[in-house]
């Protein structure tokens, strides 16, 4: 085990419904300034077993920012700051594939991205890293996932291992065309939030995985209604409870492994911009991710 995650912390980005985590004990709530800016409400740090997590709602806990208005820099900053290695991201999707039914739910295992008005880089402003993206998922952390969220699943549902994950821009929903383009693609879920998070979860040397939560079935399906709000939040509530109980049984797994994963070092041979080049400010704003390579940049 690297020494570095003996004292790591578990962040938990909740989605849409998902809020607040009751199951977390002695909870203190934590305003973090970034140099990305303030993140998308506070951070609640607490405890699940013998392991500190941080839970923060991507959206604000009043539902506040867009898919593309959550500041995703300044959240996943805050994080990392905290010290959180692992992070685990229940959120709400569609399903673009019929054996994915409504209330079902996906471990997913690649991404296509489809935004376009979103920061996916911490790296700019005089310094260029390229990141490792083949599997954007941690491996060891989708199969806790997963193996947790099997033997919780009720009867009836489904737990998916592996899938493609299509992230939108949004807010608004897909076309009829849209839908049936990203089917003919593979892809299996449709979101609007995950990829951006991954991305810079992977900068920040954060290991990511997401647990997609089944709404309902986009607007693809001839024999099911269009998705609608009303509709997303009905089964929102229902996959809130239960994504909660596999969050914390799979918080209590990494509490005892604490897994290491290529995300924990994906900077190592990604640095490209030679330190010295890098200005004063852009040095001072990446530090956090740079340090254990570049040095710590107060101290130089």
């Amino acid at each position: 085990m690297s020494h570095c995650l003996n004292n790591a912390r578990i962040g938990v980005l909740g989605g849409s419904g998902l809020y607040h985590m009751n199951e977390l004990a002695d909870i203190k709530e934590l305003t973090i300034e970034t140099p990305f800016g303030k993140p998308s409400d506070k951070l609640r740090l607490g405890k699940i077993g013998d392991i500190e997590v941080v839970f923060l709602a991507r959206h604000g806990r009043h539902h506040n920012f867009t898919p593309t208005d959550v500041p995703y820099q300044a959240n996943i900053w805050a994080l990392r700051s905290l010290d959180v290695r692992w992070i685990l991201s229940p959120s709400a999707v569609g399903s673009l594939q019929e054996q994915v039914r409504p209330l079902d739910m996906v471990v997913p295992d690649q991404f296509i991205d489809r935004t376009h008005q979103r920061p996916l880089t911490f790296f700019s402003n005089g310094a260029v890293a390229h990141v490792t993206m083949a599997d954007p998922f941690c491996q060891t952390l989708s199969r806790i996932l997963a193996d947790e969220g099997e033997m919780l699943m009720p009867e009836g549902r489904q737990l998916h291992r592996g899938g493609t994950y299509l992230a939108m821009e949004g807010p608004a929903f897909s076309t009829r065309a849209e839908s049936n383009l990203y089917r003919n693609w593979g892809c299996t879920i449709i979101g609007m939030t995950n990829h951006t998070e991954a991305r810079l979860a992977r900068e920040a040397e954060i290991a990511y995985a997401s647990l997609s939560m089944a709404t309902d079935y986009d607007c693809w399906h001839e024999n099911h209604e269009n998705v609608t709000v009303e509709m997303v939040l009905e089964n929102l509530q229902a996959n809130a409870k239960l994504a909660t109980k596999i969050i914390k049984a799979a918080a209590q797994k990494i509490s005892l492994s604490r897994p290491s994963s290529d995300a924990h070092t994906a900077l190592k041979n990604g640095l490209m911009t030679s330190k010295d080049k890098v200005p004063s400010a852009t040095r001072e704003r990446i530090n956090l991710f740079t340090a254990p390579y570049w040095g710590d940049f107060t101290s130089v």
